[in-house]
């Protein structure tokens, strides 16, 4: 190489460095993983709550989800609506008996959910036919939570807890996904610290930050902060519904704020490594706005804040492989807490550039069949329709 070809990619080297000097100094501290510990907060009044379970083909997780909510040690009023929608298993039969199983102290209603109307998602759907359902109760928060989690006993004490020590209008938990096959190993850590770095929880808490995160496996949401947005309606066609709810109540003026939690689990698990492409695909590229250009810039970003330093190893120059090397440690650095979180060893670090290449892979996939008009792709319904 010439002198003038080595100064090209010299400063070529150096832009990843840049830029994952900015990502973990100034994008809110994102890798800097905070677990909701808490304390609880004694009140004088515990406020009405109705868990709204969304459940469709929930057959393997609804009777242990059910479970766990019921052995809520909440010390308020506390009802359960679960509604199946429109299941090809045995969920609603599961349901129904696992609400059977359960003492009187927990009054549960399994709701069979009524024919989709256009231009809803049925995931909001079926939690807006929930709410209207709790609404003859006068609920001071409705707790939406997944169908396939587990949560610990003292989850919704601890949610309310928090809630009203700090006025939030919404309070959400990512709950722990399983990472315990070698797919789930290699691409679940990153799968969230990708969801942190675009939703920092410390901005989605700062009013003055625009960014709104929320993890839709557990939300507490005040009612009035529903009133507030013209309930689910105001959003009834969103596929990224939990991010959109927040954001909605974060503008309403509302304050909002999301953390992490080892305690309420997931119980859905993924074997194989199409699996976990699908549930990324499934909403990838909505996230990107449906923009072409927004995808190209995506994922040209991706390979050079990602793959790039470890292309550089193997150029011959020795500033060049030193900016690598040094970027390849900073982001398998900022990795590390997560790896962490998830109780893996340290080694799986620096993996975090194959990780960064699989996503790209599901993000074109899903632009892929957006286009061919099957996006937002969800236990057989294509919630991402291209627009004519």
């Amino acid at each position: 190489m010439n002198l003038h070809s080595n100064q090209i990619i010299e400063l070529l080297a150096l832009l990843p460095l840049l830029i994952w000097l900015y990502l973990i100094s100034a994008r809110g501290w994102f890798w800097r993983l905070h677990e909701e510990t808490s304390e609880l907060t004694a009140l004088n009044h515990w406020p009405r709550v109705v868990a709204i379970v969304p459940a469709r083909n929930e057959a393997p997780t609804i009777a242990q989800t059910i479970a766990s909510l019921t052995k809520q040690d909440y010390p308020g009023e506390f009802s359960i609506i679960v509604v199946d929608d429109h299941s090809g298993d045995d969920t609603a039969h599961l349901a129904l008996q696992a609400a059977k199983d359960v003492s009187e102290s927990r009054k549960i209603t399994i709701h069979q959910a009524s024919d989709l109307p256009p231009g809803w998602t049925g995931k909001l759907c079926a939690q807006n036919e929930g709410i209207r359902i709790a609404t003859a109760s006068s609920p001071e928060f409705f707790w939406f939570t997944d169908a396939d989690i587990v949560h610990a006993p003292n989850t919704l004490r601890r949610l309310v807890s928090r809630a009203e020590k700090e006025s939030l209008g919404l309070y959400s938990l990512m709950v722990l996904l399983q990472a315990k096959t070698f797919p789930e190993r290699l691409l679940i850590p990153p799968f969230l610290y990708f969801f942190l770095m675009l939703y920092p929880p410390r901005w989605t808490t700062l009013t003055r930050k625009h960014t709104a995160g929320a993890a839709g496996g557990c939300i507490l949401l005040r009612s009035k902060a529903l009133d507030a947005i013209g309930g689910l309606a105001s959003m009834r066609s969103e596929v990224i519904d939990d991010c959109a709810l927040a954001n909605a109540v974060k503008r309403s003026g509302e304050q909002i704020e999301m953390s992490l939690t080892r305690s309420s689990i997931s119980l859905r698990s993924y074997g194989t490594f199409h699996e976990i492409r699908d549930m990324i695909a499934r909403t990838a590229f909505t996230q990107l706005r449906y923009s072409a250009s927004l995808l190209v810039g995506t994922l040209l970003g991706m390979f050079l804040t990602y793959v790039a330093p470890i292309a550089f190893l193997f150029v011959p120059n020795s500033t060049v492989r030193l900016l690598g090397l040094l970027t390849w440690l900073l982001m398998s650095f900022s990795f590390f807490p997560t790896v962490r979180f998830y109780r893996l060893s340290p080694f799986w670090a620096p993996l975090l550039p194959v990780a960064a290449l699989f996503y790209s892979y599901a993000t074109w996939l899903s632009a892929f069949r957006y286009w061919g008009g099957h996006g937002g792709q969800w236990k057989g319904r294509s919630q991402a329709r291209k627009q004519s």
